[in-house]
């Protein structure tokens, strides 16, 4: 195990261990007295460009995997490899209260979206530090949004969505409520969501919608929900891939189309049968549901083949 000094007003830890793809160093940076954790692999020639990669919502780790499942999906983990056996390096986090990162979680009636970005500003700052002036944001899912929010940085030279939202949350959750909830159930779930909407607490949300309306998290709603991934996107200055999955049940192919159409000059890549873990899968709901769980699937064939021409001709202009 090597230690490296580095002069810095961060202060940060590196574990360096050695694998097949490079060298994988477990790091971390203090925040508000407390540790985000995350892991560099180093890998190839070009020392100056890293591929930052954000997850997705909730209690998802830098893998790709959420707390709490009954399996891995290693979405993220197979995506990092990648991109290290074509020569670059990679950056994957564990935020806030998730994986290496847990004993940094705040409250949850503290926490706001813009807590994610501004976490991403700390990592890119550290990697700064270690001498990276290339850094291509990648984000998935909600991670896509957090990314688009944390683009404008002087070092970020290009932006990836991967299966990002391209309309704000409140109609995506609208959508996704209302084949699920009975109708009189619907309306208190709508109720509630205008209400978010407008920045308003919502009191007393009924049993069966407490896991979703709970008060604790409706602060994080509200920040989140203020936004617009369209408007978002349309102020990045840096070049702008899109890759979206036909076989994605979360988000939707128009939902890419609104961000393409968002970003000037743009590029999309629209996959045939990749879902929302990146997965070559397709077909009804519980085949699906089991490949979130089942880190035997390997990563859909095209998606970091696409990534990596879009990097390649990044660094090319």
């Amino acid at each position: 195990m090597a230690f490296i000094k580095m002069k810095t007003r961060l202060l940060f830890s590196i574990f360096i261990f050695y694998s097949s793809l490079g060298f994988a160093r477990e790091v971390s940076i203090p925040i508000e007295g407390k540790k985000l954790s995350g892991e560099l692999n180093i890998a190839g020639q070009n020392k100056e460009r890293v591929i930052f990669i954000l997850s997705g919502s909730g209690p998802t780790d830098k893998d790709g995997n959420t707390t709490g499942a009954p399996g891995k999906n290693n979405s993220l983990k197979y995506l990092a490899e990648a991109f290290n056996k074509a020569g670059i390096t990679t950056l994957k986090i564990d935020k806030r209260g998730v994986g290496a990162s847990a004993n940094a979680g705040i409250k949850e009636s503290d926490m706001r979206f813009s807590t994610y970005v501004e976490d991403v500003k700390h990592w890119t700052k550290f990697l700064e530090k270690q001498g990276y002036t290339e850094i291509i944001l990648v984000g998935h899912s909600e991670g896509a949004l957090v990314a688009t929010l944390a683009a404008p940085s002087k070092l970020v030279k290009g932006l990836v969505c991967i299966a990002g939202a391209g309309r704000p949350v409140p109609v995506i959750l609208r959508e996704q409520l209302k084949p699920k909830l009975p109708k009189d159930l619907y309306m208190v779930a709508d109720k509630a969501i205008l209400r978010l909407t407008e920045g308003k607490m919502v009191e007393n949300p009924p049993p069966e919608l407490n896991a979703l309306f709970r008060s604790s998290v409706q602060p994080y709603l509200i920040s989140w929900f203020q936004i617009d991934p369209v408007k978002a996107i349309s102020e990045v200055q840096v070049p702008v891939l899109i890759v979206q999955g036909t076989s994605d049940l979360q988000i939707s192919t128009k939902d890419a189309k609104l961000l393409h159409a968002g970003a000037k000059g743009s590029n999309l890549i629209m996959i045939e049968g990749m879902n929302h873990v990146l997965k070559a899968v397709k077909g009804d709901l519980p085949n699906q549901i089991k490949s979130y769980f089942d880190s035997s699937l390997p990563l859909h064939k095209e998606l970091a083949v696409g990534v990596i021409d879009f990097i390649e001709a990044v660094n090319a202009e």
